[in-house]
């Protein structure tokens, strides 16, 4: 049975979409040290799918998404759930997270599908070719 699979949205479009739907929610799902250190989007919340010490997937992953949307950015009978887009590195991990979130019955699940910092080039450099970064979007670091 195949699994199915967040929609796939490039960086642009993900800040497209935050910027036209004030309900919609960006997470972050790379690991603490990540978020922290190399920088993450402006606004976005931060729940791991796999963090440190132990590099394991997070068991409240679906739990801490829940919470999130029923702390004030809604999923009621007027309007479905808020739209969640998932953001990583390359956009690998959010794929597998959003997936989890789709299994689990959440919908509206995006995964931006270059990352924040995209694509390894020739030189096994990231934030050269494409990344949520790359493409000059509001981000921050520690």
């Amino acid at each position: 049975m195949e699994t199915s699979s967040p929609l796939s949205l490039s960086a642009v479009e993900a800040y497209k979409l935050l910027q036209d739907n004030p309900r919609a929610v960006l997470v972050d799902v790379r690991s603490s040290m990540e978020f922290l250190f190399v920088g993450h989007p402006v606004g976005a919340v931060h729940i791991p799918w796999i963090d440190e010490p132990n590099w394991e997937i997070n068991p409240d992953f679906v739990t801490d998404i829940r919470k999130l949307l029923l702390g004030g950015v809604v999923c009621d009978k007027e309007h479905d759930c808020a739209p969640v887009i998932l953001i990583c590195r390359s956009g690998k991990r959010s794929l597998e997270a959003g997936k989890h979130l789709l299994e689990a019955g959440l919908t509206d699940i995006y995964n931006v599908e270059e990352g924040f910092e995209g694509d390894l080039n020739e030189h096994h450099q990231r934030s050269t070719i494409n990344g949520w970064r790359f493409r000059g979007l509001p981000w921050e670091q520690c």
